[in-house]
């Protein structure tokens, strides 16, 4: 069963969703986690591979935009088409939706911010996901 961990964060900042994506796969991947993080587009997965390399001073968080070469081997994928392969372990969604291949991850993290827009769209992930029967939880996060 897919475990489903709901970050409800309550900061105003610009790319506050996308920072905190950075912080939490780098985490996983000091764990030694394998991490895919869904966005939506070609120009979101850009910026989230800019914002990886940038996101803290000091910060190293090897990773690869899928399907360019040697990203079956890096630990931190970023994808907006397909499926990602075998052996992910983290799955971070910063999709509108469900991706259909979630139940292939042990572990799924949605981030809520702020705009009431992406407020409701994770209302809906939120039930989605229980009506799939996962184990949900939520985190309130003041940052």
């Amino acid at each position: 069963m897919t475990k489903v961990d709901f970050y409800l964060l309550t900061s105003h900042q610009p790319q506050i969703r996308e920072r905190f994506a950075c912080k939490l796969t780098e985490k996983a991947y000091r764990l030694g986690h394998r991490v895919h993080i869904q966005v939506e587009d070609q120009s979101q997965a850009q910026k989230m591979d800019d914002l990886l390399w940038t996101f803290r001073q000091g910060s190293f968080v090897p990773h690869a935009l899928m399907d360019t070469e040697g990203a079956a081997e890096t630990p931190v994928l970023i994808g907006y088409e397909g499926e990602p392969g075998a052996g992910m372990e983290l799955l971070i969604n910063l999709c509108r939706e469900v991706p259909q291949f979630f139940s292939h991850f042990p572990r799924v993290a949605e981030i809520i911010d702020q705009d009431e827009n992406n407020r409701h769209a994770g209302r809906q992930r939120y039930r989605d996901y229980r009506d799939q029967g996962c184990s949900l939880e939520t985190h309130q996060l003041s940052i």
